[in-house]
């Protein structure tokens, strides 16, 4: 059974950001193995160097409207 709130009092809203690279995907599949699901579309910018890419994960069954937590 899943627990109802995230692990470790992370908040039930991510906003996951960084360089589009190696390190970034580790970060959203480890996300999602915690239980996290994806949230909207991805998101990818130039920053004049490199692509920033982003990706929003949901907690399963958190309110996105919620407000209230921290995003990463």
């Amino acid at each position: 059974m899943r627990p109802t709130l995230p692990p470790d009092g992370m908040p039930a809203y991510r906003l996951l950001s960084g360089p589009d690279d190696a390190g970034f995907c580790r970060r959203v599949s480890e996300a999602l193995a915690l239980g996290y699901r994806l949230h909207g579309s991805p998101a990818a910018t130039f920053d004049g160097e490199r692509v920033i890419v982003a990706q929003a994960v949901l907690w399963p069954g958190a309110s996105a409207q919620g407000g209230g937590d921290a995003v990463e």
